[in-house]
């Protein structure tokens, strides 16, 4: 399954998201545009490398920009690649908007860093004394994803699914599979390797559960109705010009 959008309506703009959004978007470009051995500095500088945290270990002379701790924040808006950026960015765009709606942007900017620096944390802990950066928004985002199942676990989300085209699925199925599959991934992946940091993300999903009630506005409640019906094949009519770039304003 590959989601492209929701059926969550809103009025309001996600100015957080969209800024979140161009922010990793801005820091990619500046990454890309090094030569390859700045950009692999960059990573031991602007990344958490959780020996740099918990040990005394040290980088060399030069490199050492920022004060270890604040990579919790930095590392965040770094990614390794294109696709790593594409991703986070997709999920971010389409579970973001509402959870910002519900929280309000101060809220949601607050909440998105403390679910990034639980998710990294999360990930560090395992082994203190691991040499190997963690970049990457998807801790952050995982936190997004844990509040918006709480919050809207009846919207529905539109998943390309081969071989049936564009599918209406709830959102409690395709979060839960996602982080069924984290977990899983996690729990299988040898440790004190390089490669996906699925610790994070299931660190990440948690902290959003754990934190949302501290965050959540009174008015707003858990568990919202969805607005289509579930487990239909996407039709998509012609396009409206109140239409958002990835589905119907309503």
């Amino acid at each position: 399954m590959f989601p492209l959008f929701d059926d969550n309506p809103h009025d309001h703009k996600p100015v957080v998201t969209w800024l979140l959004i161009a922010a990793c978007i801005g820091v990619w470009l500046w990454q890309a545009s090094l030569p390859a051995e700045a950009a692999r500095a960059a990573f031991y500088t602007l990344g958490m490398v959780p020996a740099l945290l918990f040990t005394d270990a040290t980088l060399p002379d030069g490199m050492a920009v920022v004060p270890a701790w604040t990579t919790l924040v930095t590392s965040m808006f770094m990614h390794g690649g294109f696709m790593h950026l594409a991703g986070n960015m997709l999920y971010l765009w389409i579970f973001g908007d509402n959870t910002e709606v519900a929280l309000g942007r101060v809220r949601f900017l607050v909440f998105y860093l403390l679910c990034g620096i639980a998710a990294a944390l999360t990930q560090a802990f395992l082994d203190v004394r691991s040499e190997i950066p963690m970049v990457g928004a998807s801790g952050a985002i995982s936190g997004v994803l844990g509040a918006y199942l709480l919050l809207f676990p009846r919207a529905n989300v539109r998943v390309l699914m081969f071989p049936f085209g564009l599918v209406a699925v709830p959102a409690v199925i395709v979060l839960g599979l996602w982080f069924g599959l984290q977990l899983y991934s996690g729990m299988s992946a040898p440790t004190g390797e390089g490669g996906v940091a699925f610790w994070a993300h299931v660190g990440g999903f948690l902290a959003g559960m754990v934190l949302l009630p501290f965050f959540k506005p009174a008015g707003v409640r858990y568990f919202a109705r969805g607005h289509d019906r579930p487990f239909r094949k996407v039709h998509r009519t012609p396009r409206d010009p109140r239409d958002g770039p990835w589905g119907r304003r309503r």
